[in-house]
């Protein structure tokens, strides 16, 4: 004989944790998803690294792109792929050049370059030894420190290796350049509709941001190269061109690059002649004093201001977590974060200045 099963008044019966109607389960479910979230982006972060600065390389390339194709719109009332190829043409143009001059006129000096600083290294080392300053251990230190030497030489001399980085990329860079309303419409869609007018002005606001800064970069890579260039020559310093090409460069990374760059000069300098050495330090002084107090304050003034000891230890973390890419990327991911952050503070300082919403008919 079937029983009959138990009867419930349903005005007392409760959501089990199955009932997702439930406003309490529902919190719950929020709070895990974004705690997941997290730990899922920690785990992409480190396991594809790699190919993720590579999208943001390819993204701050396509800033740059952008930012000619805006120059040149105040000029050229002509369709934006238009611009788009003369910005390209105009950039590999330069590019193109600067490595044929590398290579027909300064392309023996990197052997060169790397035997000096060897030599220097060597020197400087039998110097503190004979002061006492180094132990048994010096032989591991020097080839060490040597191997590191090396690796910087070979990198700055040799591009064979991130060919394939850099048209991955250049790509990238080139289709967001040529249609970035509809990657940002893209993302977008992926927000929830309140979040959209915000996510299109944040995106705005990094976008402005990114330009100025890269600009300001692009800005003090020219003045750095050619000066450096100029009052090498000027001095007679062997390698005034390498020394140029190679401060250039290296003035895209902020503190690590100009260090890297002053080691160098002034180790090339003392090879030829203690005279040569002590220009070479009154060089490196003067140039990095005219950026640093000169261009730097007028881009930061324009951009975001960075804290140089913020920025240096990004540079250290992002070196650390993903090498040579990290430190070339980590300015604009730094400048990216403060913008973002800051932007959200902004408009929460607003919500909260207009006080709660009142919901017409409410308690």
């Amino acid at each position: 004989m079937a029983t009959k099963p138990p009867t419930t008044e349903p005005h007392l019966e409760r959501p089990g944790p199955a009932e997702f109607r439930d406003p309490l389960v529902r919190r719950e479910m929020q709070k895990a998803a974004v705690w997941f979230g997290i730990g899922l982006a920690i785990l992409a972060i480190i396991t594809l690294g790699q190919p993720i600065l590579l999208i943001i390389g390819g993204a701050i390339f396509a800033v740059f792109l952008d930012g000619g194709v805006r120059f040149l719109a105040r000029y050229l009332p002509i369709p934006r792929a238009w611009r788009l190829l003369i910005v390209l043409v105009l950039g590999f143009g330069f590019i193109g050049w600067v490595f044929w001059f590398a290579g027909t006129t300064i392309g023996a000096q990197f052997e060169a370059l790397r035997a000096v600083v060897t030599g220097q290294f060597n020197r400087l080392v039998d110097f503190a030894g004979s002061l006492g300053f180094m132990d048994g251990q010096s032989a591991n230190w020097r080839s060490e420190l040597l191997g590191g030497v090396g690796r910087l030489t070979s990198a700055v001399g040799s591009v064979i290796g991130a060919v394939a980085s850099v048209i991955a990329m250049i790509v990238i860079g080139i289709f967001l350049a040529s249609e970035p309303r509809l990657y940002d419409r893209g993302i977008a869609w992926m927000l929830p509709l309140r979040a959209r007018g915000g996510f299109y002005r944040i995106a705005e606001h990094v976008g402005y941001t990114l330009r100025r800064l890269l600009f300001g970069r692009l800005v003090a890579m020219i003045f750095e190269g050619a000066f450096t260039w100029f009052m090498l020559t000027l001095g007679g310093v062997p390698m005034a061109g390498l020394l140029g090409l190679v401060t250039g460069v290296l003035a895209f990374i902020p503190n690590i690059g100009a260090i890297t760059s002053g080691i160098l000069m002034i180790a090339v300098g003392f090879s030829a002649s203690p005279n040569l050495g002590i220009w070479c330090i009154v060089v490196y002084f003067l140039v990095h004093n005219i950026d640093a107090y000169v261009v730097v304050p007028y881009v930061a003034r324009r951009t975001v201001d960075l804290a140089p000891a913020v920025l240096l230890a990004m540079q250290l973390l992002m070196a650390a977590l993903f090498g040579i890419l990290g430190v070339l990327f980590a300015d604009p991911i730094l400048a990216t974060i403060k913008v973002v952050l800051v932007d959200v503070s902004h408009q929460q300082a607003r919500k909260e200045a207009e006080g709660p919403e009142v919901v017409p008919g409410g308690t």
